[in-house]
């Protein structure tokens, strides 16, 4: 009798200060305008205090892809990857327990899946830095012609990311109580929630006490550089352990 193969569980990344240690949406725009690729729109609103005043992130996330209406994609990927480059180099880049994580699950077979709200060629370059499966984000429309239109299907916020999760796991046929699932903020609330697993990273006050109440492993929001990681013991595989 044939064995049937066995299923590998799916380890999902929020990449904002979960991964990463950048917001990368509003560190990129500044590297886009900075770099001359093209023509701005006239008026551009700074999003940061838009952020930091909690206005819905929904809005802002349609409002800020809006900004690259007309781009030819091609474009918008050539200058995304020399962002992530440059990121990458960073003394403080990324966020070291989740780096960790992320060679974990890859040296036990697990499937890497980024799960963001991030422009897709920017998460494609992380994907293909940390060996991530695949990516699932906003996607933004795209003309005949290779062009932006500057709208996105759905932004990639709270329940969204929850849905994509169950959607992965339905295509992979594996159980969600098998999978894994790592955030930094409230909005990745429901995609933790989603999951047999949930890892909350850094030291937010929500995410925390929902952790405290659940019983949810936590790891540092330390940062690091990229390199310094890959010999470090892994933080989950402790917290593991110690159950």
């Amino acid at each position: 009798m044939t064995k049937a193969p066995q299923l590998r569980p799916v380890a999902f990344f929020d990449v904002d200060e979960t991964l990463l240690a950048a917001k990368t949406l509003l560190d990129f725009w500044d590297f886009w305008a900075a770099s001359g690729a093209w023509a701005l729109p006239a008026r551009v609103p700074d999003l940061r205090e838009r952020v930091a005043a909690g206005e819905d992130r929904d809005t802002l996330n349609r409002e800020y892809y809006r900004r690259f209406a007309g781009v030819p994609v091609r474009t918008l990927a050539a200058v995304a990857r020399r962002w992530y480059d440059g990121h990458r180099r960073g003394p403080r880049a990324f966020v070291t327990a989740a780096v960790e994580a992320v060679a974990w699950h890859r040296a036990r077979g697990h499937e890497v899946v980024l799960v963001s709200g991030s422009l897709r060629p920017l998460l494609e370059a992380v994907a293909e830095d940390f060996g991530a499966a695949a990516v699932r984000c906003a996607e933004q429309g795209v003309t005949a012609g290779g062009l932006l239109t500057g709208e996105v299907d759905r932004p990639m916020i709270g329940q969204a990311k929850a849905d994509a999760v169950a959607a992965v796991v339905r295509e992979r046929a594996v159980g969600a109580e098998d999978c894994w699932a790592y955030g930094d903020h409230v909005s990745d609330l429901a995609m933790l929630r989603s999951v047999g697993h949930p890892v909350v990273v850094g030291g937010s006050p929500p995410l925390a006490t929902e952790a405290e109440r659940a019983g949810w492993t936590r790891l540092s929001g330390r940062t690091g550089p990229r390199r310094a990681v890959t010999r470090a013991r892994c933080s989950v595989a402790t917290s593991e352990n110690s159950r």
